[in-house]
């Protein structure tokens, strides 16, 4: 298969939200994706984007759905909150739940954390695959799937270019998980230095991909949110925007050519 366009849309949680700003710009210019690819956040925008929805309907989604909550506390699994209870929710979203039923074709990685290697879905059940995506270690417990166990996509492959390559014409890619800045006042905890290190390792591995892109956005503003600020919402959906609105001349350019 052959696309005009496609586009890679990073794992970062909460900041994912910015993805559905991105997209929202790019509608209104009539620019649309024809195949998408996303990990964990980014996972789950693109499915959302693929089966049709508005971005003010996947605003809604993670305003109104949100996984954290008590009612999907985990019990007795490794992980605090429960990914197979959030179920439930994507099925209102996803009701044939099926990669066959998206508009577009969508590619959503995860990591075997048994047989320690990503996988990537793009055909049948659609639901379990967003969940394995989207399981963020020591927050979410693993999700499985045919006997294996999978957790966030992002610990592997946190920008998943790799699907596009050979198939797009131009290719997108937007990434939400920038360095934050820090002070050695910042890493006074094991748990600081680990995220940083997990930050890290995962920043650079993706930084050696943002060449296979036609243009890349990556919004610094976004490093002043947190993986799990769910008070945001809107704000962060409107620096994605914001960042696409500032960068159009660009996009239009790659994407259709010169005028």
């Amino acid at each position: 298969m052959h696309y005009e366009l496609g586009m890679v849309l990073s794992g970062g949680g909460a900041r994912g939200l910015a993805h559905v700003g991105v997209l929202q710009a790019l509608g209104e210019e009539g620019i649309e994706p024809q195949v998408l690819a996303g990990s964990s956040a980014g996972a789950i925008v693109a499915a959302l984007y693929a089966a049709g929805y508005s971005p003010a309907e996947m605003l809604g989604f993670f305003v109104h759905k949100s996984p954290f909550r008590l009612s999907k506390l985990a019990l007795a699994k490794p992980g605090i909150f429960d990914t197979e209870k959030a179920a439930a929710d994507f099925r209102e979203y996803f009701p044939e739940d099926s990669f066959e039923s998206l508009a577009k074709p969508v590619f959503l990685t995860a990591t075997d954390l048994v047989e320690a290697r990503p996988e990537i879905f793009t055909s049948g059940p659609l639901i379990p695959a967003i969940l394995a995506s989207a399981s963020t270690p020591l927050v979410f417990a693993p999700t499985e799937i045919d006997g294996h166990w999978y957790s966030d996509g992002g610990i592997i492959n946190n920008f998943p270019v790799e699907p596009l390559l050979g198939h797009c014409q131009t290719i997108l890619g937007v990434y939400v998980s920038p360095l934050r800045p820090v002070s050695q006042s910042d890493l006074s905890s094991s748990l600081a230095v680990s995220q940083r290190a997990f930050e890290i390792g995962m920043y650079h591995a993706s930084k050696r991909k943002f060449h296979y892109c036609d243009l890349l956005l990556c919004p610094a503003e976004l490093s002043r949110y947190g993986t799990f600020d769910t008070k945001h919402f809107a704000a962060i959906q409107k620096v994605g925007y914001d960042a696409a609105r500032e960068r159009m001349d660009d996009i239009r350019q790659v994407v259709r050519g010169p005028s």
